[in-house]
């Protein structure tokens, strides 16, 4: 039967102010959905570019969130990956798994749902999945880095940023990670990256002098427009690019002639959504992610909790950069 819940949505794109708290009517679970009662909603940077209009949502009003974990509380007909009372979580993404965790429930196709391992809790699992899948296709496909080498990680204390340190360095690789503070470049040390620069310095001056001149062979960046340059002045002869995002903006169009003169250089852009696309997939780069953080190689830090209905101010903090590895709301 039909149910009403509380949920974040927008009505129309702008700033934090945008963001409603609404009673909204959840359908029972149509055929291949699962109803999931939320206990843990993540907080991403896409969901700021969906709320301000630069990733758009499929309609308006629309219900933000890309991540949950929770409990299946009921499944519509032909589901057999899951049943009631399971523990799963689920990450949105692309045009076919719209956004829609802010919410104390959704109904979400039942082959995305990722079963949890009982010894990861419901904050951790709804904090660390598009970010924990998103490190691991970034660094196992959209580059596959290997032991030994310098690689480069832009907002290396962000929720992504700070586990690819980790991952990155249970590798092999030698980590050089940019942040905007010294408070953050602090921690970024203690999750085990070899040097830890400024967003103010010259990146890419640092980048040659702690790498004999030759630059590295990739740099991840999600920062976008105010570090794209950089990025590319710190790749060495045939170094690869990967964006993942654009916090500070889209990135201008490029000559891609400009590509070939400062060393015949690559650029990829990464979306979640290209690296999941069927159970199986995700479900393999799941339980790598797993293995990882059961394993002691990946250390979650929830830093920031906010209530469902603070959403707008978790937004602001966020915008601001004044947090810190992963932030969860608490329906």
């Amino acid at each position: 039967m039909a149910d009403q819940i509380t949920a974040i949505r927008v009505h129309e794109y702008g700033g934090s102010d945008r963001l409603s708290v609404d009673s909204i009517t959840l359908d029972p679970p149509a055929p291949g959905e699962a109803r999931v009662r939320h206990r843990a909603i993540g907080l991403n940077f896409a969901d700021i570019h969906n709320r301000a209009g630069r990733y758009p949502l499929p309609s308006l009003p629309h219900v933000l969130g890309g991540e949950a974990a929770g409990v299946v509380e009921a499944v519509g007909d032909g589901v057999t990956y899951v049943a009631p009372g399971d523990r799963v979580a689920y990450a949105a993404g692309g045009p076919a798994y719209p956004p829609g965790s802010y919410a104390e429930a959704r109904n979400f196709p039942a082959d995305r749902l990722i079963p949890l391992p009982d010894e990861i809790d419901d904050e951790t699992a709804a904090g660390l999945v598009t970010k924990g899948l998103t490190a691991q296709y970034l660094l196992r496909g959209s580059y596959r880095v290997e032991p030994g080498q310098t690689i480069l990680i832009h907002a290396a204390a962000g929720g992504v940023g700070s586990l690819l340190v980790q991952w990155a360095g249970a590798i092999g690789c030698r980590v050089i990670g940019v942040v905007s503070t010294e408070e953050k470049a602090e921690a970024v040390r203690k999750n085990g990256a070899e040097h830890v620069l400024l967003g103010h310095e010259d990146i890419a001056a640092r980048v040659r002098s702690l790498t004999a001149g030759e630059g590295v062979p990739v740099v991840y960046d999600s920062v976008g427009k105010d570090t794209f340059d950089a990025s590319l002045a710190s790749l060495r002869p045939n170094g690869t690019l990967v964006a993942f995002g654009t916090a500070s903006g889209p990135v201008p169009p490029l000559d891609l002639f400009r590509l070939n003169q400062m060393g015949s250089l690559h650029v990829t852009s990464a979306a979640f959504a290209w690296f999941m696309r069927d159970r199986r997939e995700l479900l393999s780069r799941a339980n790598e992610l797993f293995t990882m953080l059961l394993g002691g190689k990946l250390k979650i830090e929830i830093n920031q909790r906010y209530a469902l209905n603070d959403a707008a101010r978790a937004h602001d903090e966020i915008e601001a950069r004044k947090t810190t590895g992963i932030s969860i709301l608490k329906p």
